[in-house]
């Protein structure tokens, strides 16, 4: 509220959402460092050596935490958020399970397949009988390229065996 010629005065609260999320990457940070704090001995002759990367995302996050944590504390994420949808986060995070579920017995291309078409549900496509096929035809053709021309090992399953 505006009286005469004094500024209006906003009171803005601490969001708790941003809060959570600044101690979330803080804590992902501290997970960084301690992993990579028992690879010290790794860095041989050089002073870059395999722990330098991580140490700079960690420093990274710890630099968006105390950020995130500021603009929360002074309340100037300030805009309302959406409503969340959650059957298409079901979607997508159902697939991953399908896929890390699936993946040894049923390979990589169906296993990748089909999390791909639940993605796509979880996006909007309703049609599975067009999704399921087109996945499984994209991951089998992901699968070649990783594991015959490249030599990477990725899980085999039926429609692998089928074809060699």
């Amino acid at each position: 509220m505006n009286k005469g010629n004094h500024p209006s005065v906003e009171t803005r609260r601490p969001d708790r959402a941003a809060l959570i999320i600044a101690v979330v990457l803080a804590l992902i940070a501290g997970l960084i460092f301690w992993d990579v704090s028992r690879l010290a001995g790794l860095a041989g002759y050089s002073q870059i050596g395999p722990t330098t990367v991580p140490y700079v995302i960690a420093c990274c996050l710890i630099g968006l935490a105390i950020w995130t944590a500021v603009e929360a504390a002074r309340g100037d994420f300030g805009h309302e958020r959406e409503h969340q949808e959650f059957g298409p986060v079901f979607w997508i995070v159902g697939g991953l399970a399908a896929q890390m579920l699936l993946l040894n017995t049923l390979g990589f291309s169906i296993g990748t397949g089909i999390l791909f078409a639940m993605t796509a549900r979880g996006f909007g496509k309703r049609m599975l009988w067009v999704t399921v096929p087109v996945g499984i035809a994209v991951s089998f053709i992901v699968w070649l390229i990783f594991a015959k021309l490249l030599q990477l090992s990725l899980p085999a399953g039926p429609l692998e065996r089928l074809f060699f």
